[in-house]
């Protein structure tokens, strides 16, 4: 298992909307996520700062969200929430959501 966290910045236009949309959240795009191996995820907000945190539980990473990427009512679902997101300044190249490291961990 792997532990993920990223962060990505909201825009403050639309924090209402953004957090409706996930009180809501589509049962497809739901059950894609967990076809592709995606547990314990978690999406939380501080101003206009946005944190996930989820747990993957496949053997292939790349290929699992490659998948999730492909399905169309996940890139419907991303069509409504990327125009409510701006990447942070510190993202990798290619990075949406920035992946940050895991400096402590404890079980």
């Amino acid at each position: 298992m792997q532990r993920f966290g990223q962060v990505i910045a909201l825009k403050p236009d639309q924090i209402t909307a953004y957090e409706a949309l996930h009180a809501a959240a589509w049962p497809a795009v739901l059950a894609m996520i967990h076809a592709c191996n995606l547990r314990n995820y978690s999406i939380f907000r501080h101003g206009t700062l946005l944190f996930a945190y989820y747990e993957y539980v496949g053997d292939d990473y790349a290929a699992d969200m490659a998948r999730m990427a492909a399905d169309p009512t996940t890139q419907d679902w991303w069509g409504l929430t990327e125009p409510m997101q701006q990447s942070v300044a510190e993202r990798d190249a290619g990075e949406w959501w920035h992946t940050l490291p895991e400096v402590f961990h404890l079980d």
